[in-house]
C-alpha cells in the first residue's frame, strides 16, 4: 500500500511538473509570438511615416518648382521687331502704306461725318456701316503709325507694354471688322427673306445692342489673349518675325510651356475668320432661295443690288486673309513674303471700304451731291457776278 502511495505521489508530481513546463513553455513563445508582432508593428509604423515623408517631400518639391517657375518668368524690356530685311529700298514699301493709311483715314472719316451728321441715314444697316467704318479707323491707327515710326526712323525696338498694347487694338478692331461683316450679312438676310418683318425684327434699338455686346465680348476676348502672353517667359530671343507685335510669332519666342497661346490662336482664327465666313455663305444661300421665288427678274435685280456693297466688302475682307492662311499652309513662305501679305490684307480693306460704300450706295451719293452743289453754288454767283 505504501508503496502505490509513493508511487501515485511521483506520477502527481511529475504531472505537476509536466505543466509547469508547458505553461512555461506556451508562456515563452506567447512572449515571443507577441514580441515579433510588436516588431513587426513598428517597421510597419516607420515604413507608413517614411512614405508619408516622402509624399510630403514630393508634393512640396512640385509647390515649389512650380512656385521657382513663376518666379523666373522673364520678360524682355524691349521686343526687336524684324520687318523687312535683305530688301533694297523697303522704305518705299512703307511709304506706299503709309499713302494707304491716309486714304483710309480721310475716307472713312467722310463716312463717319456723313452718316453722324444726316438724320435721314439713322437707320440700323447705316449703324453697321458706321461700326466698321471705325473699326477700320481703330486698325489702321494701331498698324500703320507704328510701322512707320519702327521703320522709316530705325526705332525698331518696342516696350513690352507697348508690344501688348499694340497687340490688343491690332487684333480687337481686326475681329470687330470680321464680326460687323456677320451683322450686315444678318441686317441684308431679314431685309430681303423677312421684308415684312423687317422693321419689328433689325431696329436702331437692337442693332445698339447687338454692337454693344460684339463691343464687350470681343474685348474681353482679345484682353485674354494678350494677357496669355504676360505668362510665358522669354529667355532665349526677343526679335519679332513680323511687322508688328503678332500673337503668332511672339508665343513662338517662349521657353515655357505655350499650350494655352497655340489653342487660343487657333481658336481666335476659328472664331474670327472660318465661324463668320460660313455664317455669311449661308445667310447668302438664304437670300439667293428667296431670289428665285421673286417673279419678275426686275425684283430680283432690285433686291440683289443691295447686297452687292456688301459683298465686294466681305470679297475684300476675307479674300486675302485666306490666300495668305492658303499659302503659308501649302508653301513655305518666307518672312518677307510673310510680311508683304499679311500687311497688304490689314492694310488694303479699310481703304476700299469707304469707297465701295460710296460709289455703291445711293443715299450717301444723294448727300455728297447736294453738299458740292451747296459749296459750289456761291462760287458760281460770284463768277456770273
Amino acid at each position: 500500500m505504501r508503496q502505490n502511495k509513493v508511487m501515485s505521489k511521483d506520477k502527481n508530481l511529475q504531472q505537476s511538473n509536466f505543466i509547469q513546463s508547458s505553461s512555461q513553455a506556451f508562456r515563452h513563445s506567447l512572449s515571443l509570438s507577441l514580441f515579433a508582432l510588436a516588431v513587426k508593428l513598428n517597421v510597419y509604423m516607420s515604413v507608413m511615416k517614411l512614405v508619408q515623408n516622402t509624399k510630403l517631400k514630393a508634393a512640396m518639391n512640385s509647390v515649389n518648382a512650380s512656385f521657382s517657375q513663376n518666379i523666373s518668368i522673364v520678360h524682355p524690356q524691349y521686343f526687336f521687331i524684324i520687318g523687312l530685311t535683305g530688301i533694297s529700298h523697303s522704305k518705299y514699301y512703307y511709304i506706299f502704306l503709309f499713302i494707304i493709311y491716309f486714304i483710309t483715314v480721310i475716307g472713312n472719316s467722310i463716312v463717319l461725318l456723313i452718316i453722324a451728321l444726316h438724320r435721314s441715314l439713322h437707320s440700323p444697316k447705316y449703324f453697321g456701316v458706321f461700326n466698321l467704318a471705325l473699326a477700320d479707323i481703330g486698325e489702321t491707327n494701331a498698324l500703320i503709325p507704328n510701322m512707320m515710326k519702327n521703320f522709316l526712323f530705325d526705332s525698331q525696338y518696342i516696350s513690352f507694354n507697348a508690344c501688348l498694347a499694340n497687340m490688343f487694338f491690332v487684333f480687337l478692331f481686326s475681329s470687330l471688322q470680321s464680326v460687323t461683316l456677320v451683322v450686315l450679312a444678318y441686317d441684308r438676310f431679314i431685309a430681303i427673306c423677312l421684308p415684312l418683318r423687317y422693321h419689328a425684327i433689325v431696329n436702331n434699338t437692337s442693332m445698339v445692342l447687338i454692337f454693344s455686346a460684339i463691343w464687350v465680348f470681343n474685348s474681353s476676348v482679345v484682353a485674354f489673349l494678350v494677357a496669355s502672353i504676360s505668362r510665358l517667359s522669354f529667355c532665349e530671343s526677343n526679335v519679332i518675325q513680323s511687322y508688328f507685335c503678332d500673337h503668332g510669332p511672339m508665343f513662338r519666342l517662349a521657353c515655357n510651356d505655350n499650350s494655352i497661346n497655340k489653342i487660343m490662336a487657333f481658336l481666335i482664327s476659328a472664331f474670327y475668320i472660318v465661324v463668320p465666313l460660313i455664317i455669311i455663305v449661308l445667310s447668302y444661300l438664304g437670300i439667293f432661295l428667296a431670289l428665285i421665288k421673286i417673279t419678275t427678274w426686275q425684283g430680283r435685280l432690285k433686291a440683289l443690288k443691295t447686297c452687292v456693297s456688301h459683298l465686294l466688302l466681305v470679297g475684300i475682307y476675307f479674300l486675302p486673309i485666306c490666300c495668305s492662311y492658303i499659302a503659308a499652309l501649302l508653301v513655305s513662305l518666307t518672312p518677307n513674303a510673310r510680311v508683304i501679305s499679311t500687311s497688304l490684307a490689314y492694310a488694303v480693306p479699310p481703304m476700299l471700304n469707304p469707297i465701295i460704300y460710296v460709289l455703291n450706295t445711293a443715299e450717301i451719293k444723294d448727300i455728297i451731291r447736294k453738299v458740292v452743289k451747296n459749296r459750289s453754288a456761291p462760287i458760281r454767283d460770284n463768277i456770273s457776278k
